[in-house]
């Protein structure tokens, strides 16, 4: 089986080298980013606000291979890609929670840059810490 993604849109980031990036979007809470969706997604933002946060789902685009065993950054110690955030993934798919601070037309301003620039981007979803269990 073969999944295909296509990207619906691209991040304009102050990130040009992966070296720079920090490791979430919550040590970078205050970075400034932009996601330019494609013309034909823009009225998918419909129903976003500044100040809701986002799931950004994407593609860590300059990662070329994985390892399943990777010491991370903050340790020595071995741990399986599983249970740690690198991008050197199987599948290459990232994920951030970001805050959106505007939206004009198909551009969608956020806080919270953790992603290269040109990064290609999978999904957005609204981030929901609880769900109104009330039906009408």
């Amino acid at each position: 089986m073969k999944i295909i993604f296509e990207p619906i849109g691209y991040v304009h980031s102050e990130f040009k080298n992966v070296k720079d990036i920090p490791t979430q979007s919550v040590l970078a809470s205050e970075k400034i980013g932009e996601i330019e969706l494609l013309d034909k997604f823009k009225d998918g933002l419909l129903g976003l606000k500044k100040g809701m946060h986002i799931v950004v789902l994407f593609n860590f685009h300059e990662s070329k291979d994985y390892k399943l065993i990777q010491s991370p950054c903050y340790t020595n110690e071995e741990k399986g890609v599983f249970s740690i955030r690198s991008p050197f993934r199987p599948n290459g798919i990232g994920m951030s929670i970001v805050k959106i601070e505007s939206i004009r037309d198909n551009i969608l301003e956020f806080k919270g840059l953790d992603m290269l620039d040109k990064t290609p981007i999978l999904d957005i979803k609204p981030y929901v810490v609880s769900l109104n269990p009330k039906i009408d």
